[in-house]
């Protein structure tokens, strides 16, 4: 009788191979040393599925063993996709959003079949599976030694984390201490990444804030800041989580920006502020995209601007609104619980008595804004769905011109507004095939390009966005209020459905796939102010704050994550993997510290920058969460 196979055998080698295969394809890396923590925790997933296998008899065993092979499948195959979709690991604590988000019907579609050769890698196991399933032994066995080897395996490879300890993003740190999606899937792979995911959003999970001696800094007396009267002794005193007095303490010691020949420079004027879907600098050309050419190198011009992705729009809407980080976790508990955000561009505006609004031209309850738009203070918000479809074309996609044209009436007539744009004329898919509208409607403008048809799409997408500001430009003149205007710009994110190499057909210089792939323009434009190259390091969480201090808006912040751009503190961008680049150097997470223009720093640098990212995420978190800003500023 011919030898049959265990059943551990298969699930242990299908798994070791979706993770090996997952770590190249979505972090373009081959396994390392850390790659053994993977196969530790894969061996007691392998027993226990064993285990459950051989609970029935022999027929319901085979089902059973069916079953679990399809379920390994779709599980690493779906965490794939959604992270070449999002540029993010998947998190349990956004399956609203994720579900939202898969709206996008041809997105999915194009997806699915430009990365075909890939699924079909990830289905290898399975289809062996079904090939040669008759090679494996389903005799019931109902012994609990199967059971007894996944508890055993699973405690080695807990204790194993103690031989990598050292380190913020140790793999030790990675299971016990820190949440982050993107490193996790990393270093302790996918599986256990999502089920860690599953067990902190049932059971809850809190990073603890880092306090260090290094903090305090002396003020200048002659130095004016913006930081606000709070009495955090009174709140530390008064408060009985321990987390949050040491969040406060940390808070109350943490440096605030100065005040500095740009304050106030705006001050009474209105705001238009965009939020670009998908743009990039690789989009801008004098010839092409005239108007933001100028834009952005008349006046301000941003030269080391960052749009990191946490979570598609989203995730740069409420960096740019709130001046928060977002994780997957945060974006839930903001869309969910209308948290109280006082410096949210609507309210600090609403404050002031200006008539803010908002707009978007796609659905008004996508991401939940029909929530989100009312808690950043944009009590009137118009979208396709509340209005907006009587007045434009809201089939996919629709176009950013009519959306000015649409709009502009609405608010320009008040003598003070701050009005907010959703954009989405340069959403993916980036194809000539149907998929989308916009870019066939530009096509003949970039036929002649020297680049592949997906790149050629991305730029006729963003020509309607050129487009748009053109005619949103011409509107404010004619009105008589150009003068009086100042035009606020970023990208929601990189087009991460680009593939890097694709990026770098159009890009002036190599990119990597952490950090400067994310690498954009920021448009602060007024028609009347003088021209000047910013250097500095900066992302979308530091817009909210420099357009507080531009406007002479009273601020603390202390209580914000991002910096006024113009005030002297040390410029840094946080991406979502919590690598950073700072005006000395990068830090890409599980590869280390690369300094700029060699010049070095010492390890303590390293370390205080990875412990202000780290606690950038935590009092993001907190604030969310514990509505910090009622607390802090009611009390």
């Amino acid at each position: 009788m011919k030898k049959k196979y265990s059943t551990f055998i298969l699930y242990f080698l299908s798994i070791i191979y979706l993770e090996f295969i997952s770590k190249i394809l979505m972090f373009n890396k081959l396994p390392d040393i850390k790659f053994g923590f993977i196969i530790l925790f894969s061996l007691a997933t392998a027993f226990f599925c064993h285990f459950m296998t051989h609970l029935g008899q022999e027929k319901t065993s085979r089902k059973i063993s069916l079953l679990i092979m399809i379920c390994i499948s779709i599980f690493y195959i779906f965490n794939y996709l959604y992270f070449i979709m999002f540029s993010v690991p998947f998190s349990i604590s956004t399956l609203e959003l994720a579900g939202q988000a898969m709206d996008f019907v041809e997105i999915g579609f194009d997806l699915v079949i430009t990365k075909i050769v890939d699924v079909l890698i990830l289905l290898i196991p399975f289809i062996s599976y079904l090939l040669y399933k008759k090679e494996f032994n389903y005799t019931p066995n109902k012994s609990l030694l199967n059971l007894m080897f996944t508890v055993i395996c699973f405690l080695i490879a807990i204790f194993t984390l103690n031989l990598d300890k050292k380190g913020m993003y140790s793999a030790y740190n990675l299971y016990h201490n820190i949440d982050s999606l993107t490193t996790s899937n990393d270093v302790l792979g996918i599986f256990t990444t999502q089920r860690l995911s599953l067990e902190r959003n049932i059971f809850g999970f809190k990073e603890n804030i880092i306090l260090s001696n290094d903090q305090e800094h002396e003020k200048s007396k002659t130095t004016e800041y913006n930081k606000l009267d709070i009495d955090f002794d009174s709140l530390i005193a008064n408060e009985t989580d321990e987390n949050l007095k040491n969040i406060y303490t940390y808070l109350s010691n943490k440096e605030a920006t100065n005040k500095n020949e740009y304050t106030g420079k705006y001050k009474g004027k209105n705001l238009i502020f965009i939020l670009a879907e998908g743009f990039n600098s690789i989009a801008v050309s004098k010839e092409l995209t005239p108007t933001l050419y100028k834009l952005i190198h008349e006046g301000f011009n941003f030269t080391n601007y960052y749009s990191p992705v946490f979570l598609s729009t989203t995730g740069g809407e409420f960096q740019a609104m709130t001046s928060l980080i977002p994780t997957q976790e945060i974006l839930g508990m903001w869309r969910n619980n209308s948290p109280y955000l006082p410096y949210s561009l609507g309210n600090v505006f609403n404050n002031l008595g200006y008539n803010t609004a908002s707009y978007h031209n796609w659905s008004y309850k996508y991401y939940g804004r029909n929530n989100t738009m009312p808690t950043l203070g944009f009590k009137n918000f118009t979208a396709c769905g509340n209005g907006l479809e009587k007045e434009i074309n809201c089939k996919w996609l629709p176009s950013d011109v009519d959306l000015i044209n649409a709009s502009f009436d609405k608010y320009a007539f008040n003598e003070h507004f701050a009005t907010y744009y959703i954009s989405v004329s340069g959403h993916a898919p980036y194809n000539f095939m149907g998929g989308n509208s916009i870019a066939l409607k530009n096509k003949k403008l970039v036929e002649n390009l020297p680049y592949s048809d997906s790149v050629k799409a991305y730029v006729a997408s963003q020509i309607e966005l050129e487009n748009a500001l053109t005619t949103l430009i011409n509107k404010l003149d004619s009105k008589g209020i150009l003068d009086d205007t100042v035009l606020v710009l970023t990208g929601d994110h990189y087009p991460y459905t680009l593939t890097l190499d694709e990026i770098n057909e159009i890009s002036s210089y190599e990119r990597d796939e952490t950090i400067e792939v994310n690498h954009s323009n920021l448009i602060i434009w007024n028609n009347q102010q003088e021209n000047k190259t910013v250097d500095k390091v900066a992302s979308q969480i530091d817009v909210l704050p420099t357009i507080l201090n531009l406007f002479g808006i009273d601020y603390d912040s202390r209580l914000l994550i991002g910096n006024d751009i113009f005030s002297d503190a040390e410029g840094l961008a946080i991406f979502s993997n919590r690598s950073w680049v700072s005006d000395q150097g990068k830090f890409i997470t599980n590869q280390g510290y690369i300094a700029k223009n060699e010049k070095m720093v010492d390890n303590n640098y390293i370390e205080s920058m990875n412990t202000r990212v780290s606690n950038s995420f935590t009092i993001s978190k907190a604030i969310i969460e514990n509505n910090l800003y009622q607390k802090i500023l009611n009390s």
